[in-house]
């Protein structure tokens, strides 16, 4: 489950960000996010109850994401995917040390391979090309603002989720991304509104990043969140994947020594 979040998350940031350079960055958060709650509230509504505890942790993990996501679209929309994908793919880090540091043991092996999987999804991402343009330094900026943020956003994700209440957790999170996003909107007097036909495009898009939201949260409630992190973290493979095949990108020797140190890191925390 935590392989499969990553790899939706990955399609979900592919498109978000090929949608926020030519859409305005804000309205597609926000628009995204707004579709992904109606999905949760329309499931919410079939089951009937809201756990408290779970959905407060969601909603300070939500600050947290929505931030992130604001930050890593408009990163996206001034930098190269391949720049700014492996920055913030060391939101692993946050999780994972808070993890360890509060009583998680991973196995030796699987120490290992987190450490070679997070460095995969790095290197895997690296694009060799340097630039001196003031908006690609911007983006780097954001995208270290993006690794925080969303390092907060899984850890107190996953920290509700094993409350027992991976519903409850999902509203809140999406409750607390909403809520910046709509305050950044509002203090930017930015405007939300996209032509009728990105609407679907837009749409799609937060469905797949709730959907791999509710994979993480429920691989977080049956596995180490330290260890579920760091697999949560490879979702920039699937995105280098994407913008090689539909953008041409070409996949350098550093990039492609990075997919396999990353799949070797998965295969050593699974056998751990």
């Amino acid at each position: 489950m935590a392989l499969g979040s990553s790899a939706v998350w990955g399609c979900a940031d592919f498109g978000g960000g090929s949608l926020a350079r030519r859409l305005p960055v804000l309205a597609v958060t926000v628009l995204s996010q707004a579709a992904g709650f109606v999905a949760l509230l329309f499931a919410l509504g079939v089951r009937g109850d809201l756990g408290a505890r779970s959905f407060v942790l969601g909603v300070i993990g939500g600050v947290g994401g929505g931030i992130g996501l604001a930050a890593f679209y408009r990163a996206l929309s001034l930098g190269t995917m391949s720049v700014v994908s492996p920055i913030a793919a060391c939101s692993a880090v946050v999780p994972f040390a808070v993890s360890v540091a509060t009583g998680e043991r991973p196995a030796t092996i699987a120490v290992a391979g987190a450490v070679l999987a997070l460095a995969g999804a790095v290197l895997a991402s690296v694009e060799e090309r340097r630039s001196a343009s003031p908006e690609r330094a911007h983006a780097i900026v954001l995208a270290c603002v993006t690794a925080g943020a969303l390092g907060l956003f899984v850890y107190f994700l996953g920290l509700g989720s094993r409350e027992g209440d991976v519903l409850s957790t999902l509203v809140g999170a999406r409750v607390g991304s909403l809520g910046v996003l709509i305050l950044l909107a509002v203090a930017q007097r930015a405007t939300v509104r996209l032509p009728a036909r990105a609407l679907g495009a837009v749409a799609a898009v937060g469905l797949a990043d709730v959907t791999a939201n509710a994979l993480f949260a429920f691989a977080s409630g049956h596995g180490l969140l330290a260890l579920v992190s760091v697999l949560g973290s490879l979702y920039p493979v699937m995105t280098l994947f994407l913008a090689h095949v539909f953008l041409h990108e070409r996949l350098t020797r550093p990039q492609q020594a990075g997919v396999a140190i990353a799949l070797a890191g998965v295969i050593a925390i699974a056998a751990s």
